[in-house]
């Protein structure tokens, strides 16, 4: 098996480098110490940055403005967020874009897909449903009315709800279908109401009260909600990556500094041992998410349909990230638990994307019902 990244996805990882490079951790207060949001938007300084560096227009066409690349290298760039905890939409605008690129209609695409990628429109989706535990999908209900949609129902925890300018929301029709509705942030019959993440961000509860779409924005092709959701937990995973290998990286400089009876604590055979733990952890997440991303990117078949692929990332992320920050907080003592260090916004992002990307037992179980479905034979 080949993982060598073409000279396209390694560029857009170095422009990717140049950009994140001059971002602080904990440039923002600490969710530890903070009552409720660490800040009232993303880091718009950092969108502009990543705009003209053209990474926001990365999976977007030429005739759009974009580079025409794939899910891995958003990946690729994805991954390099994270070791910083970027503060921007990054994953959820360029999914939005891309899903619209790929089954939106041609007004729509006309109409947003440059600007999206320009920076000028900021994007997000509702991927949570009501609860959190709950298919996004059912949540909301969708009928038609004339030349217009009529949304209806509640979405929890949408990311960067509060300043994106439109949240792609999957909705269910009558006849047992899925759309995607680009709702507005301000529209009649929308109503947002704050919630708190784990890392201090500020989510949305987003309430659809017959809130009326026009069919331009919504996007009624089969399949273009599956292929959104996967690529965002693909993503997620891609962000849960990152944020282990920064981890990992920290843990290691520290145990070499840090002395017990006058040796370095990572000369410890206990420490080691469980360092090296991780480090497969790593080496495990790394592989099944670019396996994951070439199935997405290229269509390509296999024993069982790419969202099987997806599950077995998600499996490994959602554990191996929380595995990686446990070891962390107990190698580094009680100096992880420093809000002067920034180890404890990393255990935050962890939580928070590790309760993103759902409990192992659950995907494993949809896996599970995959090989019962296509008995590999």
């Amino acid at each position: 098996m080949d993982f060598t990244f073409t000279e396209e996805q390694q560029a857009a990882v170095d422009a990717a480098r140049a950009v994140f490079g001059g971002v602080a951790p904990d440039g923002v207060p600490s969710p530890a110490i903070t009552a409720g949001a660490i800040a009232d938007d993303f880091d718009r300084a950092l969108w502009t940055k990543l705009a003209d560096a053209d990474l926001l227009s990365l999976l977007l066409a030429a005739e759009y403005g974009g580079a025409g690349l794939d899910a891995i290298a958003l990946c690729l760039v994805l991954r390099e967020a994270a070791k910083v905890l970027a503060r921007v939409p990054l994953l959820e605008s360029s999914a939005a874009a891309v899903a619209v690129q790929a089954y939106g209609g041609e007004e729509l695409k006309a109409e947003l897909l440059a600007r999206a990628g320009r920076g000028e429109v900021v994007l997000t989706v509702a991927a949570n449903g009501r609860t959190g535990h709950d298919s996004a999908e059912l949540a909301v209900t969708a009928r038609r009315d004339g030349d217009a949609w009529v949304l209806d129902g509640v979405q929890t925890a949408v990311p960067w709800a509060e300043n994106a300018d439109f949240t792609v929301v999957p909705a269910h029709t009558g006849d047992g279908r899925t759309v995607l509705a680009l709702v507005p942030r301000v529209h009649e019959g929308v109503v947002l109401g704050e919630q708190i993440s784990t890392t201090g961000e500020r989510l949305g509860e987003l309430r659809l009260e017959s809130a009326r779409i026009t069919a331009r924005d919504v996007i009624d092709a089969d399949g273009a909600w599956e292929w959104l959701r996967e690529l965002l937990a693909t993503g997620t995973c891609a962000l849960a990556l990152g944020l282990g290998e920064r981890v990992l990286s920290m843990t290691s400089a520290y145990t070499g500094k840090r002395e017990q009876f006058g040796y370095p604590v990572a000369t410890f055979q206990a420490v080691a041992v469980q360092a090296a733990d991780r480090y497969i952890d790593l080496r495990a997440m790394e592989a099944t998410l670019w396996q994951a991303a070439w199935r997405i990117s290229t269509g390509a078949g296999g024993a069982l349909p790419a969202s099987g692929d997806v599950a077995v990332a998600k499996i490994w992320a959602s554990e191996g990230v929380r595995r990686i920050v446990q070891t962390a907080q107990h190698l580094h003592g009680g100096f992880g638990a420093d809000v002067d260090y920034p180890l404890h916004r990393y255990h935050a992002w962890a939580k928070q994307l590790e309760l993103s990307l759902g409990p192992a037992a659950a995907h494993e179980e949809a896996l599970g019902d995959l090989l019962a479905a296509h008995p590999l034979g």
